[in-house]
């Protein structure tokens, strides 16, 4: 039975009447193939959850732990701008998830999506998930006012009075 068979029977076996009770069905994104069939996906998902550091690692082919015995020598070549796990990768993995926010989007138009892990509190990460149309950004407790300033900041340059939210 194939992940997307799957799905389709609890959806058939009454599990979709959750989000009636203020409960809602959805999946986290952490690896590309997740990304690029986000568009079937979404036929099951109410929301997708970018799981940013696993999604960065199997995005670029690196571990995060081994990443810190030569990340000094990459940003120094240029290789990288900055950590891609400090920092959303704006060239590569980012690019994938406005990728699969617009697939699943095109598939369901009301489908809530945000980010989690240390990217959500990360300025310039958050202000890629403004630009893209997310609805939250979730990272850990001490991360949250960063995240705050962040999406009150994305919102004013583009000049919308959207309320954002974190978690």
């Amino acid at each position: 039975m194939s992940p997307m068979d799957f799905l389709s029977c609890l959806f058939s076996l009454g599990w979709y009447s959750f989000r009636g009770a203020g409960h809602y069905v959805g999946t986290m994104i952490e690896i590309p193939r997740a990304a690029i069939t986000a568009d079937e996906v979404a036929q099951y998902a109410e929301f997708f959850s970018f799981g940013t550091n696993d999604l960065t690692q199997t995005t670029m082919g690196l571990s995060r732990d081994d990443y810190t015995k030569f990340n000094a020598h990459y940003e120094n070549l240029k290789i990288f701008k900055t950590d891609p796990f400090g920092s959303l990768d704006q060239e590569g993995v980012s690019k994938l998830i406005a990728m699969a926010i617009d697939s699943g989007r095109k598939t369901r138009p009301d489908i809530e999506i945000g980010i989690c892990g240390e990217h959500g509190g990360d300025p310039d990460s958050v202000a890629f998930c403004y630009r893209v149309g997310m609805n939250y950004v979730s990272c850990s407790p001490y991360r949250v006012p960063i995240a705050r300033l962040a999406a009150a900041q994305a919102a004013l340059a583009k000049g919308s009075k959207t309320e954002s939210q974190t978690a």
